[in-house]
């Protein structure tokens, strides 16, 4: 039996403050691989700089049913598509635009990620890859774009309202 009572208003801006968390955690690496701020990927080996911001994950992959799959992966096509990725999920959590598309793509990512990590180091199965993959699901059911973000006017524009899964 489902509920008709509207959700607090704490719950609204809970879920639209873990939507922008999530979207910080996808657009920092991206910075932080574009540029090489010395963080993650260090100062000189960014992308720009001509380093692939996959490869490094996906070579020491090495452990789990899928690494050998994962290990192929390195190249051009995934940088492209990763940094793609973290950018597009990242700015689409941030402004609240998008969300559904930027839920599902970033819950895929880091399942994908789970897997070429297999198995996590400290736990036999859970890590924070599928604990982030649920909370964009949480993001994603209770509409938290239109919330601390641009999502209300965007649902309002003619090809949203078209087209409902750009919500």
């Amino acid at each position: 039996m489902t509920s008709t009572a509207p959700r607090p208003t704490a719950d609204k801006f809970l879920w639209a403050a873990l939507r922008i968390m999530m979207g910080w955690i996808f657009l920092w690496p991206f910075l932080d691989k574009l540029f090489g701020l010395g963080f993650a990927t260090e100062a000189g080996s960014g992308w720009v700089d001509g380093g692939s911001p996959t490869t490094g994950f996906l070579e020491f992959a090495t452990r789990g049913p899928f690494a050998e799959s994962f290990q192929s992966m390195t190249g051009a096509f995934a940088d492209w598509l990763f940094m793609i990725g973290l950018l597009g999920i990242g700015l689409a959590l941030l402004l609240g635009i998008g969300v559904r598309i930027a839920s599902v793509s970033g819950a895929l990512m880091l399942v994908l990620m789970w897997l070429a990590a297999l198995w996590p180091e400290h736990n036999p199965f859970l890590d924070d890859h599928l604990i982030y993959a649920f909370v964009l699901i949480g993001t994603y059911v209770t509409d938290s774009g239109r919330y601390l973000g641009l999502g209300k006017q965007w649902s309002q524009l003619s090809m949203v309202s078209k087209y409902r899964f750009l919500v």
